[in-house]
């Protein structure tokens, strides 16, 4: 993919004093330069000047050549790298500056569909996924190809989790899961619990405990320091699509194929201590935030943020505009969130703010027109006018909301 051009400064323009001699310098019969029929006094030399780059709140959007299954950013530096279904993996770097993205290098080493990348802590490294069953180690820097471990299941590889710089764990679509030691490039662990696909993989900060995200409705408990498996949940309604780590580990959350968040206590797997229904039609990714809040991806395009006990989706971050996201990730210092969807975009959206906001217990009035709370100027689409009036209009209706609130209080004292 060509990379935009790169902005070049304009000489500085020249003195517009004149040398003299001199020795007629003083003298009165010296003439004025003569002056430029064409040149306007009053003119700013300045003005000839094109303007610098604009700076943006966000950066562009990266448009690919195929829809991207999966995107992973960078640990400490601006950088991203995305998987699309022709099996090629890319690398840019981003920035606000308009024109600023830039495509870094791109490997065609899966024969099929990468389905999921991941960098390692250190950002050195570059795990991919594919369809066609091969587990790819690359150097994140110029993504030559490391390693592969090639028929390293029997059915396509779906999902990718790093326990350790050394620990890799894959699903398949057949449900099976593997641990590897990268260090020998063999399994440590080779289980089949699951009778559908594992979609996602999440660990506990201690890297002792596994837990998978099934087709088959159940997430499995998987325990590496014991290299066994432990159980599996009650089966829920529908395909569980997401699995991740909420209130400091206190709780489990498990996105699904019917819009609904499945929340489990920790040591409490086998049944569900709570459901919350988004009014989405699934949940296919789910990035926390903070403690209490994270965004969810879903297939009517939607990104939305959504706060955990109160259970309350807090407002829409950005959408696809009619296209199923895929997969989100957050930057290294949490500003942007990244999102890869069917419209062969990546796109960025600003979150930091989101981990100020705050939930209240009660629940606010609905708004007229159904549409959620916009969270960022893009929120419902990226026409800065028109985002600036969504953000009044809002802030109005926030304030009638607060004006409503008070009424409420004062009147039950």
């Amino acid at each position: 993919m060509a990379a935009p051009s790169e902005h070049v400064e304009p000489p500085e323009p020249e003195s517009a004093e004149t040398t003299r001699d001199p020795e007629t310098a003083d003298t009165s019969d010296s003439e004025p330069a003569a002056q430029d029929p064409d040149e306007d006094p009053d003119e700013d030399p300045d003005e000839d000047e094109p303007p610098g780059p604009r700076t943006r709140e966000t950066p562009e959007d990266i448009r690919l050549e195929a829809i991207a299954n999966t995107v992973a950013l960078h640990p400490n530096r601006d950088l991203l790298v995305c998987g699309d279904v022709d099996g090629d993996v890319y690398a840019y770097s981003y920035s606000c500056t308009e024109g600023g993205n830039r495509e870094l290098w791109s490997s065609g080493h899966h024969m099929k569909s990468c389905r999921q990348v991941r960098f390692s802590a250190d950002g050195l490294k570059l795990y991919s996924v594919s369809r066609d069953k091969a587990v790819h180690l690359l150097d994140a820097e110029r993504g030559q190809l490391v390693t592969r471990i090639r028929g390293a299941h029997g059915a396509p590889i779906n999902s990718l989790l790093l326990v350790d710089e050394n620990i890799l764990a894959t699903g398949d679509d057949g449900g099976t899961l593997k641990v590897w030691d990268m260090r020998k490039g063999t399994a440590i662990m080779d289980l089949k619990h699951h009778e559908d696909y594992i979609s996602d993989i999440a660990v506990d900060q201690a890297k002792r405990i596994l837990l998978t995200a099934s087709g088959d409705g159940t997430m499995g408990v998987f325990n590496i320091k014991r290299r066994r498996f432990e159980l599996l949940s009650e089966f829920q309604s529908g395909d569980l699509t997401s699995v991740a780590l909420m209130k400091r580990g206190r709780k489990v959350v498990c996105g699904s194929s019917e819009g609904t968040i499945y929340i489990f206590n920790w040591n409490g797997f086998g049944a569900t201590s709570d459901r919350f229904a988004i009014k989405a039609e699934s949940v296919e990714c789910i990035v926390p935030i903070t403690d209490n809040i994270m965004c969810t991806a879903s297939m009517d395009g939607y990104i939305r943020a959504v706060n955990l006990l109160p259970n309350r989706v807090i407002g829409c971050i950005g959408q696809h505009v009619g296209e199923p996201v895929e997969e989100l990730a957050k930057s290294w210092d949490a500003r942007f969130l990244a999102s890869s969807a069917h419209d062969q975009l990546i796109k960025f959206w600003d979150i930091s703010s989101l981990p100020n906001t705050t939930v209240n217990e009660y629940r606010k009035r609905k708004k007229k027109d159904g549409r959620m709370k916009s969270l960022t100027k893009k929120a419902h689409g990226d026409n800065d006018f028109f985002s600036g009036l969504v953000e009044e209009t809002e802030k109005k209706e926030e304030e009638e909301e607060d004006e409503e609130e008070e009424d409420s209080d004062s009147g039950s004292d």
